[in-house]
């Protein structure tokens, strides 16, 4: 009976009830949102790469190598040299390496130039391997092989021709419009920045370069008809990823390599470096919560307070329960109840108004990152979460529905003439 008349009392002010409400799932949504947003992030940047032991660069901080090589994010500032390369991927710990060279772009997209190794070894999300959605992996000089999300936002089928810009985004100035690629295959999508990389052979790299000086094109270029796929040898990569024969070489092996007389090299752990990057993101992370909780804690507000500014309107209403039998604790009880269903109501369509915030997010994500939004059904942080707002919207409308209890006494005592 009392959730029937609190129900009605609410639709009795519906547009004060509504904004309310809304203001409530507004800002449950913006904090459920965040955290899921959070977690899906961080599990996504975990499964980028898997079964890797040691990311070597050249000399630098260890989290703007794991973001260019890893994550394709940044700018590369230096290469290390193709001999480096091969004599540590010669030492009999190293169970295999995958070379990586990075610098050139296609309207946006990253060209990534590596061996047949990365096909054989590279694996994402728990040991699993890339696979081709369509056609196959280079194998010809000016081959390339696409990421899903290429191929769907610049609507590329197989054998379509391409032309790689030298640099990336902004800064890719020159094209190599004379040394055309063509699409030989598409790879299926796997959440990772893969799927959004133009994937080329080290010696197609090598070729677009020949006569290049500091970066600029020499007026004296081989023609490209006369270049030999053999007699192309990098001479320099951007980072190599390692695998090793045993766990036990790991910090050994990172000491021989930072400690290299030939060339300045850093030897990076992935999972420490991961660490890193997230401590650094954790800072950003609490402010947003903290931001979200002071929102919920508006938003709740505004609920004592609606009900607080309409207690003098409805003396009417408590007089004409009163007058039919309801007691103080009655009104008190109504008054509660009432302030309990709003801030229901906001909860549940604040998981609503979380799953269209991560549906519009998600695209932006995974064009600037290249990482994956999973939506999942809510689990117990976010249940506890909720369950923290509900308690506190239901302690703090002890207030109003105290109000109701002492107005409605002293009417009840007020003699009747």
């Amino acid at each position: 009976m009392l959730l029937k008349l609190a129900w009605l009392s609410i639709l009795n002010r519906r547009s004060t009830a509504f904004l309310t409400i809304f203001s409530i799932a507004i800002s449950v949504g913006l904090l459920l949102g965040i955290e899921q947003l959070r977690e899906s992030m961080r599990n996504s940047f975990l499964q980028t790469v898997s079964g890797i032991d040691l990311v070597v660069g050249a000399r630098g901080d260890a989290i703007p190598i794991l973001l260019y090589s890893v994550f394709r994010l940044g700018e590369v500032t230096n290469n290390l040299r193709w001999q480096s390369y091969l004599e540590w991927t010669g030492d009999e710990r190293v169970e295999w390496a995958i070379p990586i060279s990075l610098g050139d772009s296609h309207k946006g997209y990253r060209i990534l130039g590596t061996t047949t190794d990365y096909w054989k070894h590279y694996k994402y999300s728990h040991n699993r391997k890339i696979e081709l959605e369509a056609g196959k992996f280079f194998d010809g000089l000016y081959d390339a092989v696409i990421g899903s999300v290429v191929a769907e936002k610049l609507e590329y089928q197989l054998n379509q021709q391409i032309v790689i810009a030298h640099g990336a985004g902004s800064a890719a100035l020159f094209k190599h419009d004379d040394q055309p690629f063509q699409v030989v295959g598409i790879l299926k999508p796997t959440g990772t920045p893969v799927d959004q990389t133009i994937h080329v052979s080290l010696e197609a790299i090598a070729a677009i370069h020949i006569g290049w000086e500091d970066g600029f094109p020499s007026t004296e270029t081989d023609n490209p008809e006369k270049i030999n796929l053999s007699d192309l040898q990098p001479k320099s990569i951007t980072a190599f990823l390692v695998r090793l024969t045993s766990k036990m070489h790991t910090f050994r092996l990172q000491g021989e390599i930072n400690a290299y007389e030939k060339e300045p090299l850093s030897a990076i752990l992935p999972g420490v470096a991961m660490q890193k990057l997230w401590q650094i993101m954790g800072i950003f992370e609490k402010s947003l919560m903290a931001v979200s909780a002071i929102v919920i804690l508006s938003s709740l507000t505004s609920l004592i307070s609606l009900l607080l500014a309409t207690m003098n309107e409805r003396r009417r209403e408590m007089a004409i329960l009163r007058s039919v039998g309801a007691g103080p604790l009655t009104v008190f009880y109504l008054l509660w109840i009432e302030a309990t269903v709003l801030c229901f109501v906001g909860v549940c369509l604040g998981f609503v108004f979380q799953y269209i915030g991560l549906i519009a997010v998600s695209p932006i994500v995974q064009d600037q990152l290249g990482l994956q939004i999973l939506l999942e059904w809510p689990g117990t942080k976010e249940f506890v979460f909720v369950l923290l707002i509900m308690t506190c919207g239901m302690l703090m409308s002890f207030f109003p529905a105290w109000r109701a209890y002492m107005i409605s006494l002293h009417d009840g005592l007020i003699p009747k003439a």
